[in-house]
């Protein structure tokens, strides 16, 4: 009899184990921007635009669901879903809030891809934590998870505005050389995804921050 429980307990703790090991293999990656056409190309977008052609170069197609636009994307034994929330910049949090739950994804999983201006343009920098450092998204998505311990990437876009066209600048479009220099500084964006997701954050802190 005893042999039996035994059995019925390891079997229990086997399938614990193994969901758990599935939940810590799904992440979400969220893009921050603006939905509309006017902001399509605006440097607050760059979220929404590293998505996009991340989903462009894995023949990935967002559907619209709940709060945003999501796709699902599957990579060396992860799934990774992509969400383009569509609530507008400053309430970007009920969205991330909603598909942490629904999946079951563990916050150490989700990565928020946001635009810097304390960043030179095109410079990249992968956080575990920190303050919203004024980013009205960031502070939606603080104050909805009660907490600042979530990865961010952030993508620099410059700080080259007159006093008070901080506005007008974020949601200005890039300029020519910017765009110039864009699809390297993508690329490297899509690597730091696929190494946040297989590596860690650590190892992929290590191999981008500054890069």
């Amino acid at each position: 009899m005893l042999s039996v429980f035994r059995r019925i307990f390891s079997s229990k703790n086997q399938k614990k184990e193994e969901t758990q090991s599935a939940l810590m293999k799904k992440f979400l990656v969220v893009g921050l921007g603006n939905i509309g056409p006017k902001y399509h190309n605006t440097r607050h977008n760059i979220g929404f635009r590293i998505l996009d052609v991340l989903a462009k170069e894995e023949n990935l197609t967002f559907e619209t669901e709940k709060l945003g636009d999501l796709t699902t994307y599957k990579h060396k034994g992860r799934t990774i879903f992509f969400l383009k929330p569509n609530t507008y910049m400053n309430l970007s949090g009920k969205a991330v809030r909603y598909w942490l739950v629904k999946e079951k994804i563990p916050i150490e999983n989700l990565l928020i891809i946001t635009d810097d201006i304390n960043l030179s343009f095109g410079t990249i920098r992968l956080k575990a934590k920190g303050s919203s450092g004024g980013h009205n998204g960031l502070k939606d998505i603080e104050a909805q998870l009660n907490t600042s311990k979530y990865c961010r990437f952030r993508f620099g876009v410059g700080a080259e505005f007159n006093k008070g066209r901080q506005v007008d600048y974020v949601l200005g479009e890039w300029n020519a050389e910017e765009e110039a220099a864009m699809p390297e500084r993508l690329e490297k964006a899509i690597a730091l995804i696929k190494s946040f997701v297989t590596s860690g954050l650590t190892n992929t802190m290590n191999t981008f921050n500054g890069k």
